[in-house]
C-alpha cells in the first residue's frame, strides 16, 4: 500500500495523529524535499515522532516513481510531503499510476501553504485566479506576467509561487521576492499592457508557518529596499479588493503603503489598440478629404470609401462599448484597410501629413 501523507505548514509538528500513526506502522517512509524546505532539524524530528528513518528523495526519484511503487506492492509505504500531499502535481501523477496498477492508495491531508497563504494575508480565496510559479529563467517571467494580466482583466487575485531547489553541496536556493518583481517590470517594459509598474501593489508572503514568517505588503517602489531574509516566498498581486480585504491588508501584513486596486487601471490589449488606433484614423481620414478635396477631378467613389472608413471606426468604438473586443478589433482593421488602399492608388500619405 502507498500512503502519501501532508506534514501541513509546521513541518513535523504539524502531522496529526493518524499521520504519525500510520508512519510508525510504514515498512518504508519516504520524504520528499522539493516542493518545500524540510531540513535537517525537521528530518531529525520526524524520525524521533515515527520512531525509524525517513528516507530523504529528490524530484527525480519521485517522477520516476517505480522504486516507490514497487515497493508498495509488497509493503506500507509512505510518501511525505510538504503542506497537502495532492497539491503537487508530481504526487498526483504517482498515485494515478498506483491506482492503474492495483496498488491500493491511502491519502492523509494537511493545511496547504498555498491556502494559508491566501488565508493569512486576508483575502477571499473565491477571489484567486490561476496560480503561477515564477522560475529565475527569465522566460519564466512571461508566462507570470500574462497571467497576472488575465487575472487583472477579471478582478482576480494571482498567487506566485517564486522558485525553491535544494542541493545537497549547496544548500537551500529561494528566489528573492525583489529579483521576482524585477523580472516583471523587465518583461513590462517589452510588452507594455500596463500590468506591471513601480505603483503596483505587491504582497510578498515569507515562511508562513514558521515561528519568524512575515507578510509585507505595499507598491513595488516601496518595498524595493526591503530584505525578506531566507525563504520561501510568495507574492500576491491582488485584483480588485472587498473592503474587508482592505481592512485585513492593513491590520494583518507589515503595509508599506495603503491597499490599492491593481484590477482597476488593467485594459484589455484590444480596448488598448482601439483607443490608441481610433483617434488616429479619424485624422488621417481628414486628412485624406481634404488633400481629395484640393485635386481636380471626380474623387465622388474615393470619398465614399472614407465613409466607409468611418462607418467602420464607428463601429469600432460601439463594439468596444458593448464588451465585443474581437469585433472592435475587426471593424478597426476593416478602417485602416480602406485608407491604406486609398493611400496607395493616389500616392499619398495620410498617416504623417
Amino acid at each position: 500500500m502507498l500512503w502519501f501523507v501532508g506534514t501541513g505548514i509546521n513541518g513535523h509538528l504539524g502531522l496529526s495523529l493518524a499521520a504519525v500513526d500510520v508512519l510508525k506502522k510504514c515498512d518504508i517512509v519516504y520524504i520528499e524535499r522539493f516542493t518545500s524546505l524540510l531540513g535537517k532539524k525537521e528530518l531529525a524530528g520526524l524520525d524521533s515522532i515515527i520512531g525509524k528513518k525517513a528516507v530523504p528523495v529528490q524530484r527525480w526519484f519521485v517522477e520516476d516513481g517505480r522504486e516507490i511503487l514497487e515497493a508498495a506492492k509488497e509493503k506500507q509505504v509512505a510518501l511525505v510531503t510538504y503542506g497537502d500531499p495532492l497539491i503537487a502535481t508530481t504526487h498526483s501523477e504517482l498515485r494515478t499510476r498506483a491506482a492503474a496498477g492495483s496498488i491500493k492508495t491511502g491519502v492523509l491531508h494537511a493545511a496547504s501553504g498555498i491556502a494559508s497563504i491566501m488565508g493569512e494575508c486576508g483575502l477571499h480565496m473565491y477571489k484567486f485566479g490561476r496560480t503561477v510559479t515564477m522560475m529565475s529563467e527569465p522566460k519564466s517571467a512571461i508566462s507570470v506576467y500574462n497571467t497576472v494580466f488575465d487575472n487583472l482583466l477579471l478582478g482576480c487575485h494571482t498567487l506566485v509561487l517564486t522558485e525553491y531547489s535544494h542541493d545537497e553541496q549547496k544548500g537551500a536556493f529561494f528566489l528573492d521576492p525583489c529579483t521576482a518583481v524585477r523580472m516583471l517590470l523587465d518583461v513590462e517594459r517589452d510588452q507594455r499592457h500596463g500590468v506591471i509598474s513601480e505603483d503596483t501593489f505587491v504582497i510578498v508572503a515569507s515562511r508562513i508557518g514558521a515561528e519568524d514568517s512575515r507578510i509585507v505588503s505595499g507598491k513595488i517602489k516601496s518595498l524595493a529596499g526591503v530584505g525578506f531574509g531566507q525563504g520561501p516566498h510568495s507574492l500576491i498581486i491582488p485584483g480588485s479588493l472587498h473592503f474587508t480585504e482592505h481592512d485585513a491588508l492593513e491590520a494583518l501584513t507589515v503595509s508599506l503603503d495603503p491597499p490599492s486596486d491593481n484590477a482597476k487601471s488593467t485594459r484589455r490589449i484590444s480596448v488598448q489598440m482601439v483607443e490608441r488606433y481610433a483617434p488616429k484614423a479619424k485624422e488621417a481620414l481628414s486628412q485624406m478629404r481634404n488633400i481629395l478635396r484640393k485635386e481636380q477631378g471626380d474623387n465622388k467613389g474615393m470619398f465614399e470609401v472614407l465613409d466607409n472608413a468611418e462607418f467602420y471606426i464607428a463601429d469600432a468604438e460601439r463594439f468596444l462599448s458593448q464588451g465585443k473586443h474581437e469585433l472592435a478589433v475587426l471593424s478597426m482593421g476593416y478602417a485602416e484597410g480602406l485608407i491604406d488602399a486609398l493611400r496607395f492608388q493616389k500616392g499619398i500619405n495620410p498617416w504623417n501629413p
